[in-house]
């Protein structure tokens, strides 16, 4: 039997984070949920996963900052999930190593085509423009 793909959700908003899981869980995605820095940290030294999807925006650091100290250990395959678009956030969130940047309220189909984009190029080494969905 196959291993699921292993999604780890970073959102510190309940309902969002709750959305996020049952939306992934539906396409056949393991799931797992942290709500900050803090226990993500936590968690990812204790559970492998695929891919990250983070807000930027945490109660105990930036998205950002464990982007960066998941990185420093190992190669992390992430999306920034934010409510902010601007090209400074977009930016900063390339600058870390985040493969793309979606705009939080953006369409579900969306989201799920970057999260399909990111895993298939998972073994590729250059990591494609980041946008902002809108």
């Amino acid at each position: 039997m196959a291993t699921k793909t292993r999604i780890f959700v970073v959102e510190d908003h309940e309902t969002t984070a709750r959305a996020l899981k049952m939306l992934l869980e539906t396409q056949g995605y393991d799931v797992a949920v942290a709500h900050g820095v803090g226990s993500a940290l936590e968690h990812a030294n204790r559970e492998p996963f695929d891919l990250l999807i983070c807000d930027i925006s945490l109660p105990d650091g930036s998205g950002w900052d464990l982007m960066k100290k998941l990185s420093a250990k190992e190669r992390v395959r992430g999306i920034a999930f934010t409510a902010s678009g601007s090209d400074e956030d977009i930016s900063r969130s390339r600058e870390v190593g985040f493969l793309d940047h979606v705009v939080k309220g953006s369409d579900a189909e969306d989201l799920l085509r970057v999260v399909k984009h990111a895993l298939n190029n998972r073994h590729s080494t250059k990591v494609p423009r980041t946008r902002a969905t809108r």
